[in-house]
């Protein structure tokens, strides 16, 4: 059963479906305004997540989510509201998920147990030193990357979205800036 003829859900602006979703709590007002915006969403998840099926359950579960906890929220422009919720929904996906990300533990590209054994019986000034001075002579969007990483604890999808650098880009440098820093510090302590 439709509620509204297609005429008069042409009649309403996000902010009156909003406001009357508020005032009378029925689920059909804030259906139609979500649904405006399912092909936005579902790209914008696909654009993060980059599964389809990861990027439908994360349609539902936005929309799940919004219905039950949307009164309590002030919002002046829906579309730009919703287009943060769904970012920060697919970034929170991203972080559970973090542990799931596959790793090549190959040598060549991973920090070796022998510079970390040798780098502990050194000092912390020195280890400092080396680093910064590592860290220095990488390309800038390795430095940057690996920075967001480690030392700001970012997801590859927030770094994507802070510098612009593609997914795969950030992957690549963050594993070659790993590797190039290793190089770096062997030479600095002659391994």
């Amino acid at each position: 059963m439709r509620l509204f003829s297609s005429y008069k859900k042409a009649e309403y602006s996000d902010e009156e479906l909003l406001s009357l979703f508020k005032k009378t709590g029925k689920a059909e007002y804030f259906q139609q305004l979500y649904e405006r915006y399912i092909p936005l969403i579902y790209g914008l998840c696909l654009k993060y997540l980059q599964s389809p099926e990861g990027s439908q359950d994360a349609v539902i579960d936005i929309f799940e989510n919004l219905s039950r906890k949307i009164q309590g929220y002030e919002i002046k422009i829906f579309k730009n509201w919703l287009y943060s919720v769904v970012k920060n929904h697919c970034f929170h996906i991203l972080k559970e998920n973090k542990k799931e990300i596959v790793v090549n533990f190959d040598s060549q590209f991973m920090e070796s147990d022998s510079v970390l054994d040798l780098l502990s019986e050194d000092s912390e000034e020195e280890k400092d030193k080396a680093l910064s001075q590592c860290l220095g002579k990488l390309p800038e969007p390795q430095r940057i990357a690996i920075e967001k990483f480690f030392y700001e604890d970012k997801s590859y999808a927030e770094i994507v979205d802070e510098t612009g650098f593609h997914l795969k880009s950030v992957k690549s440098y963050i594993q070659n800036g790993k590797r190039n820093l290793k190089i770096c510090i062997e030479k600095l302590f002659k391994f």
